[in-house]
């Protein structure tokens, strides 16, 4: 006897098969994103469409750059010299600089001399989720020929609001967006500056970073100017200090010399020099005076310097590059934003497959079949077009070379394979839930033995359901219960609609009540004329009494609906019919996704 058909759940496997088990190799790779792919490609035509939609409703924005070179300034005792002077800018230097151009000083000149306060555009915000619908629906309606301002309003929705802005308000939203569109950064670790500005004009991009460039060197000018003056005024104030203590220093030394007296003379600063203190003597008063010259002539020389420097500054910026009006906008840049919408889309489709798939708790797969329950799957057969309930119970003979026809016949070599290891002339299809297609499973499978010359009997023991019963019995099976529950068996079977395989009433079923084991034992030896006997149960639902009968039959195929069966109530079914023992052949799944039932179906294609 196969072990496969009566051993239970896997005890204990072989740990080179559970390291294979572990290892997630291309194919299993490529069947999950196969099984998800509806998923990831909704995901990724929801974010395309998404930077569509960006794109299609964000103005383009032109950057304007310009560069201005900070130039080291030497000293003059340095200029003086003739040896070679190696001079640089520290980081903080130059980063004081761009702190100066971002400065709003420098914004408020510039704001100040284009007229950008009075400018409402320049300082509109970003636009708003409503009103980006609203511009793709004014670009949809005049596109058509309407008239898309009327319908959606006008394109400028701060225009009405401008107006009622106070003066302080427009001074500071005007700032932030200057701030907002300026960027000022070092090129490399050179001493120039780039100071680029974005608009959606190009002509106000570059005119405002040229006229940042300006205003920053002018602010140098105007800055070492007035320091020039404020030096200057004060070198002047402190010479003449100096010149009126060095003339009556000197004048003091002079009538010393000519009175030739050593008596007390009085001191510079005014003191007699008496009350017991020394007098100063005739070359303390020339030392005196020589030192006051000396002073006055080196203030006198800085005065000077002072002086030319107010009348000629020299800047230590100067623009190296002006900026020019922009030919392409910078942004948005459509193909990367579309190639980061589409990147962006798979990255979360994937993710949300991923997500589904751990949290996923259905039948899906014949390896989940295999680790979980240790059955084997005998095939997938794929979802077949809506044709009702009556059409699909014959899908094999309306459409035999149908993919779920050669799924069917790959199912039908399984089964084979498992008669040639014990006789199977009887066997049971159920599932865990009536919508899990065991009826439809059956029904097809028995037709696909009478077409083969198998002369095959249906019984319709879903009691609950009775679909065989309904759709393929030529008329209402109704009778006195007495005559249904006695007599032979034969004279309650029926031929189907179609004339291909004989089928035992439900209502006969239950009428005898060969859903206990002990009247279904005495019915077995009655169907021996049938090659093949094809048994349709009851679901798990109805209950797992009804499923006693089980372990009579040669073997149970147990169908499951791929991705709507629960795992939890699959593993209940299983664990039934092993409490039961029954001979189970395998698990069929049933509207399957995958791509083994189109590989069943190439097979069988080329076969034939």
């Amino acid at each position: 006897m196969d072990n496969r058909l009566t051993s239970g759940w896997p005890q204990a496997t072989d740990p080179h098969d559970a390291g294979e088990r572990e290892f997630i190799s291309f194919a299993d790779i490529w069947a999950f994103l196969k099984q998800y792919a509806r998923i990831i490609a909704g995901s990724v035509a929801a974010a395309v469409f998404c930077a569509w939609f960006y794109l299609a409703t964000t103005d383009p924005v032109y950057t304007a750059m310009t560069q201005i070179l900070i130039e080291p300034k030497i000293p003059q005792v340095l200029q003086q010299q003739q040896t070679e002077v190696n001079l640089t800018l520290d980081t903080a230097q130059v980063e004081s600089h761009i702190a100066v151009m971002r400065s709003e000083k420098i914004a408020s000149i510039v704001i100040k001399e284009l007229g950008l306060q009075d400018d409402a555009a320049f300082r509109a915000p970003p636009p708003t989720i409503l009103g980006r619908f609203a511009k793709l629906g004014r670009m949809a309606a005049n596109r058509i020929g309407l008239d898309g301002e009327w319908l959606f309003g006008g394109s400028s929705d701060q225009a009405g609001t401008s107006t009622q802005l106070t003066d302080f308000e427009r001074e500071r939203l005007t700032m932030w967006a200057f701030s907002d569109n300026l960027d000022v950064r070092r090129v490399g670790v050179s001493y120039a500056i780039a100071i680029a500005f974005q608009s959606p004009d190009p002509e106000t991009a570059a005119k405002v970073a040229n006229a940042t460039a300006d205003v920053f060197v002018r602010e140098q000018l105007e800055t070492k100017a007035a320091a020039a003056r404020e030096g200057g005024s004060w070198l002047e104030e402190r010479l003449n200090q100096l010149r009126a203590q060095m003339n009556e220093a000197t004048q003091i030394a002079q009538e010393f010399r000519a009175k030739h007296d050593y008596d007390v003379v009085p001191r510079p600063d005014g003191s007699d020099g008496s009350a017991g203190a020394s007098a100063p003597t005739l070359e303390e008063l020339e030392v005196t005076a020589d030192t006051y010259r000396k002073m006055y002539e080196s203030f006198l020389q800085a005065y000077t310097n002072s002086v030319s420097q107010q009348s000629y500054p020299v800047a230590d910026a100067r623009v190296i590059t002006e900026a020019t009006r922009p030919l392409v906008p910078s942004a948005p840049r459509r193909k990367l934003t579309l190639a980061f919408g589409a990147l962006a889309g798979l990255i979360f489709g994937v993710a949300a497959a991923f997500l589904r798939h751990m949290l996923d708790r259905t039948v899906r797969s014949p390896k989940q079949l295999r680790e979980e329950f240790g059955l084997e799957c005998l095939g997938e057969l794929p979802v077949l077009s809506g044709r009702g309930a009556s059409g699909t119970l014959d899908a094999v003979a309306l459409t035999p070379s149908s993919a779920y026809a050669n799924s069917l016949r790959h199912v039908k070599t399984a089964i084979g394979l498992a008669d040639s290891a014990r006789s199977l002339h009887c066997i049971g299809i159920v599932s865990a839930l009536p919508s899990d297609g065991k009826s439809t499973f059956a029904s097809n499978l028995a037709m696909l033995y009478s077409m083969c010359g198998t002369r095959t009997l249906v019984v319709d023991a879903d009691i609950f359901h009775s679909v065989l019963s309904r759709y393929l019995l030529p008329q209402p099976a109704t009778a006195a219960p007495g005559a249904v529950g006695s007599g032979p068996i034969e004279q309650h079977i029926m031929l189907t609609k179609n004339a291909t395989f004989d089928m035992l009433p439900s209502h006969v079923v239950d009428a005898r009540g060969l859903l206990g084991p002990r009247n279904m034992r005495i019915l077995m030896p009655e169907l021996q004329a049938y090659d093949f006997v094809v048994v349709d149960l009851p679901p798990l639902t109805s209950g797992t009494d009804r499923l006693a009968t089980a372990a009579l039959f040669d073997g149970v195929i147990v169908v499951a609906e791929w991705g709507r069966t629960p795992v939890d109530l699959f593993g209940e079914l299983v664990r039934s019919l092993h409490a039961s023992k029954a001979s189970i052949i395998g698990v069929l799944l049933t509207n399957a996704r995958s791509g083994s039932t189109a590989t069943y179906g190439r097979g069988f294609d080329n076969a034939r």
